[in-house]
């Protein structure tokens, strides 16, 4: 699956998302989210390419009720809420009494190797920006959409 998601990328790239950064009005959104996350978000490249190496930001939509398990990456990714309500924590399960907001503007860094989960209230836009490539590994592998 992700050996196709690099093939296909390319493709997929707005003309000014693949020569540098993209604004919100030239964003190319695709109705499947990013390999690895579960079903019902949509992506859009910003800028880089989350298939290979180096640096790359992707916005994502969150539908409503929408969560991803716990989970950790192999850089740091760094999370900016654009719009809704995005709640988060840093655990092996998803701790919903316990989750911390993010306000929208807000930031965090979701360390290499930490593992961590996130919901939505009402849906959420996030901007990621990492080091490619882009990967995910869940902490229970029962949790994995890729199975």
């Amino acid at each position: 699956m992700r050996s196709i998601f690099m093939l296909a990328l390319p493709l997929l790239l707005a003309p000014s998302a693949a020569q540098g950064k993209a604004g919100p009005a030239e964003l190319k959104w695709m109705d499947s989210p990013p390999p690895g996350l579960p079903a019902g978000a949509t992506f859009a490249v910003v800028s880089g390419n989350p298939a290979k190496a180096g640096k790359f930001t992707i916005r994502i939509k969150m539908p409503s009720n929408y969560s991803v398990p716990p989970h950790w990456h192999p850089s740091d990714e760094h999370v900016t809420l654009v719009s809704g309500k995005l709640a988060y924590g840093m655990s092996d399960r998803i701790d919903r009494a316990g989750a911390e907001a993010l306000a929208p503007g807000g930031t965090i860094v979701m360390k290499a190797k930490h593992h961590h989960w996130v919901f939505t209230g009402d849906g959420a836009e996030v901007e990621v920006s990492a080091t490619g490539p882009f990967a995910i590994t869940y902490v229970n592998k029962a949790d994995d959409p890729r199975k």
